[in-house]
C-alpha cells in the first residue's frame, strides 16, 4: 500500500521507518501541509496521513480527494477541528483520529507548568536578573498538596492529570459529563464549571474545541476567580479569550496562566519567526513573569510520537482495506 505523509516532522522520521520495515508498506514524507496547494501531491495514492491544526478547506477541496479515490482521512492529532467533518461525510472519507497517544505526556507538561507557577520561578528569575535575591514576602508560595484542582474536561487526558494531582495530595474536582468508574479513585468531587472557577486554586482544561467551549473562560469566569487561581490549558487555544486573561493578568485578578496553546497559534507555532513579527497578544502574555508559554509541545515525547505515527498509518490501512477502526470519527 503506497501512503503520503503530510505534514512530516524531523522527529517522525525514524518511527515511520520503523513501520515501514514492520509492515512492508510504503510511506512518501513531505514535509508540506495538505491544502489547496499541495492536494496535487495526493495523487496516485492508496492513502493520506496529515497533522491537521488549521482549516484543510472548503467542500470542494473534499470533492477533489474524493476524485483522486482518497477514502480517508488519517489525522495523527486528537483534535479534528481542522476538518470539515460535514464535506468528509457526503464525499465517502472516514476520518480518524489519534485520541491518546499519550495522555501521560501532556498530563505531566501541565502539572509542570503549574508548579512553576505555583512555585513562583518565574517571578523569582525576573529579580534575580535585576540582582534582588532577597526572600520578599509577596513571593511566598503554596504547596500542592494544600491546592483544590479543578480538571475541565475528565477523557484519557483529563483522567491521567487527575491521577497525577491525586498521587501528590491536592483535592481534585471534576467538570464532565461522563462520570468515568476508571478515574473514580483520582477525583474527590464531581461538580460545575461554575463551581470549579470559584473554588479551584488551579483550573486546567481538557476540552475539544466546541461552538459550547469556546471562551468557556473569558472576564465573567475570571472576575470570580480566586485571587491565588492558576490557570492552565493543554488543550485548545480558542477555549480562552485571550484578551480577557491578559485584561485578568494585569488586574492581578487572577495569580497566572500556564498555556501550551493559543487561539492565534498556527500562524507562527512550530516556525522560525522573528518576535515582533508575532501577535501581539503572545508578546504581551511572554512579558508576563507569571505566565508560561509553550508552542503545543506537551504531546512532544518519544513515546507520543510513535503512537502518533503508527497508529495513524495502521488507520490508513485499515479504512483502505475496508476494515474499521475504534479511532473514527462519527460523522
Amino acid at each position: 500500500m503506497k501512503i503520503i505523509m503530510y505534514g512530516t516532522k524531523a522527529a517522525e522520521r525514524p518511527f515511520v521507518k520503523e513501520w515501514q520495515e514492520i509492515t512492508g508498506n510504503e510511506v512518501k514524507m513531505v514535509t508540506e501541509s495538505l491544502s489547496a496547494q499541495t492536494i496535487g501531491m495526493a495523487k496516485g495514492y492508496d492513502g493520506i496521513s496529515i497533522q491537521a491544526t488549521s482549516s484543510l478547506g472548503q467542500p470542494d477541496f473534499y470533492r477533489q480527494l474524493a476524485k483522486m479515490g482518497i477514502k480517508q482521512l488519517s489525522t495523527r492529532t486528537a483534535g479534528v477541528d481542522a476538518i470539515d467533518l460535514a464535506a468528509c461525510r457526503d464525499n465517502g472519507i472516514t476520518v480518524t483520529n489519534v485520541a491518546a497517544y499519550s495522555p501521560r505526556a501532556i498530563a505531566e507538561m501541565g502539572l509542570t507548568q503549574a508548579l512553576y507557577l505555583l512555585r513562583r520561578i518565574g517571578e523569582y528569575e525576573l529579580r534575580m536578573g535585576k540582582g534582588d535575591f532577597r526572600w520578599n514576602a509577596d513571593l511566598i508560595s503554596n504547596e500542592i498538596y494544600q491546592q483544590t484542582v479543578g480538571i475541565v474536561g475528565l477523557g484519557r487526558i483529563g483522567g491521567a492529570t487527575a491521577q497525577l494531582y491525586k498521587a501528590l495530595g491536592a483535592r481534585v474536582l471534576a467538570v464532565d459529563p461522563n462520570r468515568n468508574v476508571e478515574y473514580a479513585p483520582f477525583v474527590d468531587e464531581y461538580t460545575d464549571l461554575d463551581t470549579v472557577v470559584k473554588t479551584a486554586d488551579i483550573i486546567s482544561l481538557h476540552t475539544p474545541l466546541l461552538p459550547s467551549t469556546k471562551n468557556m473562560l473569558a472576564a465573567p469566569q475570571f472576575a470570580k476567580m480566586k485571587k491565588n487561581a492558576l490557570v492552565i490549558n493543554m488543550a485548545r487555544g480558542a477555549l480562552i479569550n485571550t484578551a480577557d486573561l491578559l485584561v485578568a493578568l494585569k488586574k492581578k485578578q487572577i495569580a497566572g496562566a500556564g498555556l501550551d496553546t493559543l487561539a492565534d497559534e498556527s500562524s507562527f507555532f512550530n516556525q522560525e519567526v522573528p518576535v515582533d513579527q508575532t501577535p501581539v497578544d503572545y508578546q504581551e502574555l511572554a512579558q508576563l513573569p507569571n505566565v508560561l508559554v509553550t508552542p503545543h509541545v506537551a504531546f512532544f515525547t518519544k513515546t507520543a510520537i510513535r503512537n502518533m505515527v503508527q497508529i495513524s498509518l495502521d488507520d490508513v490501512v485499515k479504512i483502505v482495506s475496508g476494515k474499521h477502526s475504534p479511532n473514527e470519527i462519527r460523522l
